[in-house]
């Protein structure tokens, strides 16, 4: 059973810890402790913050500690609550599934309060944070295994009103690129949990990679206080990409399994691609080459649909069903808030 530290409805600012007992070969009484920061003053929404849903995606965990160290209590209106690194255990060993449990806490959800540690971390967010929360912020990268365009992105809910103020809100991070995506790799996601729940949710896909370069921070860090200030939890003016000359985002969506290519076989895989790029039907994205076979001609990898390169594998060495590369169709704004 998690235990926590903070009194979420005391006014000002708190730092804590989420503590979940953790038995270990050197260690009997020992717990994994969670960082979390809760900042509140007057009345106003709460919003919950968070990084480290994947430990080995770092954008959205440096974003977090920087507003958790930087924000006092009368630069909000209402309740903020930030937990950085929410895999703790992954955080530490920059890993994407968490070291004690092997689970990855995207696919965790609701959670069980006597499970293992991912799965009552879960269960706490699911039964005590999200229903405090009015928004539910989760951020992400493609981490080690995925490059992203960076984007912030969203599920096209079925209730209206709630998928209007989740466009509004994703647009809100002035991010080049926004993307509606699907779940084709299993249940138990944080954002569907905060969904189901009636939450305003904005999550992202922030690059990828261990080598972050700095104006993928920069985009982080600012989309993440523009949000802040759009939802009325941060004082401020938010501003729209028009107000800093830039277009309009590019609206895409992936929502069928073949818009997600798979590697056929494994092997060494090569891109042919620049990422954002428009892709056609038929092209070829990339080529899967064989490691123990370099007589033998590669595999094409070919786009299933017409649309945007969105984001491809890091890693070259590739296992056979892998994602290799998503292709995202363009959309409009009518479509997306009508569908």
């Amino acid at each position: 059973m998690v235990i926590n530290s903070l009194d979420f409805n005391k006014p000002g600012k708190q730092q804590g810890f989420l503590q979940v007992p953790y038995s270990h070969n050197l260690g009997g009484w020992a717990n994994v402790m969670i960082p979390i920061t809760s900042i509140a003053h007057g009345k106003g929404p709460t919003v919950l913050v968070l990084g480290g849903n994947h430990g080995d995606e770092y954008q959205g965990q440096i974003a977090a500690m920087k507003l958790a160290r930087e924000l006092t209590p009368e630069m909000v209106t209402g309740r903020i609550i930030l937990i950085p690194s929410l895999n703790f255990p992954a955080a530490r060993a920059a890993t994407r599934l968490s070291p004690l449990d092997g689970i990855n806490m995207n696919r965790a959800f609701p959670g069980e309060p006597e499970g293992p540690v991912t799965s009552q971390v879960a269960h706490f967010l699911t039964t005590v944070l999200f229903p405090l929360s009015d928004v539910v912020i989760d951020m992400h990268s493609g981490g080690r295994s995925m490059e992203f365009v960076p984007c912030a992105h969203m599920h096209l809910v079925a209730d209206r009103d709630q998928r209007a103020r989740m466009f509004a809100a994703m647009l809100a991070w002035n991010s080049d690129f926004a993307f509606l995506y699907a779940d084709i790799a299993g249940k138990g996601l944080l954002p569907v949990e905060a969904e189901n729940q009636g939450k305003l949710v904005v999550t992202t896909e922030l690059g990828g990679g261990e080598c972050i370069p700095a104006d993928v921070h920069r985009l982080t860090q600012s989309g993440l206080r523009n949000v802040l200030i759009h939802v009325g939890i941060l004082k401020g003016r938010a501003k729209t990409r028009a107000s800093l000359g830039k277009p309009p985002a590019i609206l895409t969506q992936a929502l069928n399994r073949e818009d997600y290519l798979l590697a056929p076989e494994s092997g060494i895989f090569e891109i042919t691609l620049e990422l954002g790029a428009k892709v056609k039907r038929g092209q070829t994205v990339g080529f899967i080459h064989h490691l123990e076979r370099p007589d033998r001609e590669p595999e094409l990898i070919v786009a299933q649909s017409t649309g945007y390169l969105v984001t491809m594998r890091a890693p070259c060495l590739t296992q056979q069903g892998d994602c290799v590369a998503v292709i995202a169709r363009r959309v409009s704004a009518k479509e997306v808030l009508e569908a």
